[in-house]
């Protein structure tokens, strides 16, 4: 049963493609360009680079504000004021993670999709810059609010 229940899931994650709104192809050009954030703010990427789980859009959060949903190969960005910051992705499971933003700085933080009992299962991961720039170039520019 277990076996039949893991085939169907990742057929279903491989046959379907979640769409989600899609922003500003020159914003998304220029973000690529990582610049340093301005107002004395923080900026925050969070990006999901893996083609596995297509057909599941996953809602993100920031403070408990909806900022967007990422499908497969898309990323928001935020910019966000100095000081801790909960960044939280919702799947068929909830995760967390929290920053410490100091001013100019950008944070990249890896979506990961994992296999869920009847959908999609989130993890959130900080990166790197090296890890979180390579991502985020794979990646097109999700609509963030």
């Amino acid at each position: 049963m277990k076996k039949i229940l893991i085939a169907t899931l990742i057929a279903a994650s491989l046959s379907g493609c979640a769409s989600v709104p899609m922003g500003d192809p020159k914003q998304d050009e220029a973000l690529k360009t990582f610049p340093a954030p301005t107002d004395h703010q923080a900026g925050v990427y969070i990006y999901r680079n893996e083609s596995f789980g297509r057909a599941v859009k996953m809602d993100v959060a920031i403070d408990g504000k909806d900022i967007g949903q990422t499908a497969a190969d898309t990323f928001l960005y935020k910019q966000v004021a100095p000081g801790k910051h909960t960044v939280t992705s919702k799947a068929e499971n909830t995760d967390s993670i929290e920053i410490d933003a100091k001013p100019g700085m950008l944070y990249y933080i890896w979506q990961e999709v994992k296999i869920g009992l009847w959908s999609a299962r989130t993890k959130l991961h900080l990166v790197n810059e090296t890890k979180g720039k390579e991502g985020v170039q794979d990646c097109d520019l999700a609509v963030t609010q």
